[in-house]
């Protein structure tokens, strides 16, 4: 007896997942930086921390902001294409079906069988069938504005208060070194968190997430030091 094949694909979860993963990856390397940079260059645990509270509220607004404006320009070019593609379906209905037709063909189906399939899925719901073969727009890849900056703001306020916290619970003579330690491993949760959840490498992720972090959080403190040191 046969089993039934079943699988699980998580490609569904990669709108929120991406706006997640920046969301909370941005507030820990940005907060982390700045609260680091402004140590460096000799500032108090009380200036660290408004700098660092100042750093997360605009951050999360920067980040709202961002996604918000570019996943509409997204969201409105996918509109723009499928207004064209109704007209040209409703005023050049051959000449769109043997396009289908022969996206089919590319794809290694035979002619027959290419305008088969072509009349089939053009019979049921021709938008559809165009925007998700020649478009290449499919639901769970659509642009969702709303969705990804609410997601991307609540992720990098939770990633920010990480370096927050660490601040208020550090030692102030320990506070560079324990903000860059706790920092680097909570990027490095974060990395295999979002790896697994997306069914990836989670080494890989892990691996890159953190090197990226490092390198961010060195580079500012590097240039705290120097505009410390001069001023």
């Amino acid at each position: 007896m046969s089993r039934l094949h079943s699988e699980h694909h998580l490609i569904s979860r990669i709108g929120w997942l991406r706006a997640a993963v920046l969301g909370a990856n941005d507030g820990i390397v940005s907060t982390a930086s700045l609260i680091m940079g402004v140590a460096t260059a000799s500032a108090g645990p009380s200036q660290i921390l408004v700098a660092g509270v100042a750093g997360l509220v605009a951050g999360a607004m920067s980040m709202a902001a961002g996604e918000y404006v570019s996943v509409s320009s997204q969201a409105d070019t996918e509109e723009a294409d499928l207004a064209r593609e109704r007209m040209e379906l409703e005023t050049q209905p051959e000449a769109e079906f043997e396009e289908l037709t022969q996206i089919y063909v590319k794809r290694g189906l035979t002619q027959d069988l290419a305008t088969q399939v072509a009349t089939q899925l053009t019979g049921g719901d021709a938008l559809d069938a165009h925007s998700r073969d020649e478009l290449g727009i499919v639901d769970h890849m659509a642009a969702r504005p709303v969705e990804a900056a609410l997601t991307s703001a609540a992720t990098f306020a939770v990633g920010a208060a990480l370096p927050l916290l660490t601040v208020v619970l550090s030692p102030a003579s320990m506070l560079i070194y324990t903000v860059a330690t706790a920092s680097l491993a909570f990027l490095a949760l974060l990395g295999a968190i979002g790896a697994k959840v997306g069914g990836a490498n989670v080494w890989r992720a892990t691996t890159r997430v953190t090197f990226w972090g490092a390198f961010a959080m060195a580079l500012t403190a590097g240039i705290g030091a120097l505009v410390g040191t001069a001023v």
